[in-house]
């Protein structure tokens, strides 16, 4: 016995199908919203609670079950409270339409950013000028930028050589970039306790490793000493990097692999299977 098709490809079949993908697609953008933020942990903790609730219910634990209704219900209160920036930050992202931008802007963006990192490297590295450069990737470096200079300047490679002259008032402390933005100059990044780090490496390299070793920033390291140029992330080290070796690991960690729009794919898959099985021989 066939299948029917035409029973199963209906108009009212393809709006549950869209209704399904439009969830789907919310509930990505709210999680990669939240990623590296304190929101996560946050969410973590209302998993918990959640499965604390429903153990209590099945075990007939009532004065558990009591107090951990209190805990929900006062929590969102709590939550909204504690987490007033980050709901902010989203729903300005929301409004300016970041949330969904596209890869190939992106891409832009990013060659624009690394092309300006290179040319303050290669200044910098060139005339002995020490630097610390940090990206914000996904966890939030927020408590950082606060301890800096704000200036939300758009990144050049003049800009960033500026700062980083000597005796000036911005010299010290890390650069900290975040949206494309330089967002806080002169910043203060915790230092590392770990005895791996080599002796002759100084402060700006013991901050480098120790923001990689709380975030997943992506940190630049120019030596004041030698004009070494090194690079931290996930509590890695790389020293000694040509200006090949920086550009390609640059352009690896701050460019999008997956070049096609992931949300365009899905939709343009699922508008092209039903226009095969359900839009009929031409």
């Amino acid at each position: 016995m066939g299948i029917d098709w035409s029973s199963l490809f209906t108009l009212h079949n393809l709006s549950n199908l869209i209704d399904i993908l439009v969830v789907w697609l919310i509930i990505y953008e709210l999680i990669m919203l939240l990623r590296g933020t304190r929101a996560v942990q946050l969410l973590r903790g209302i998993i918990v609670i959640i499965i604390a609730k429903i153990a209590s219910w099945y075990l007939g634990l009532t004065m558990v079950s009591w107090i951990l209704d209190q805990i929900i219900n006062w929590g969102v209160i709590g939550c909204i409270i504690i987490f007033q920036p980050e709901i902010r930050r989203g729903l300005e992202k929301l409004g300016r339409g970041s949330v969904f931008r596209s890869t190939q802007n992106q891409d832009e963006k990013a060659e624009r950013m690394i092309k300006a990192l290179d040319g303050a490297i290669q200044y910098m590295s060139k005339r002995r000028i020490g630097a610390l450069i940090t990206i914000q990737m996904h966890t939030g470096l927020e408590e950082y930028i606060e301890t800096g200079i704000k200036l939300d300047a758009d990144i050049s490679s003049q800009l960033l050589i500026n700062i980083f002259i000597p005796n000036t008032p911005l010299h010290d402390g890390a650069v900290i970039i975040k949206d494309d933005k330089i967002a806080a100059a002169a910043a203060y990044l915790p230092l590392s306790q770990s005895n791996l780090i080599p002796k002759e490496l100084g402060t700006r390299h013991r901050a480098a490793v120790g923001i990689s070793e709380v975030s997943d920033a992506l940190t630049i390291v120019i030596s004041e000493e030698t004009g070494e140029v090194s690079i931290t992330r996930n509590n890695e080290l790389l020293r000694g990097m040509t200006q090949e070796d920086y550009l390609k690991y640059l352009r690896s960690q701050l460019i999008p692999r997956e070049h096609p729009n992931q949300h365009q794919t899905i939709v343009t898959r699922a508008i092209s299977f039903f226009q095969k099985h359900f839009g009929g021989d031409k």
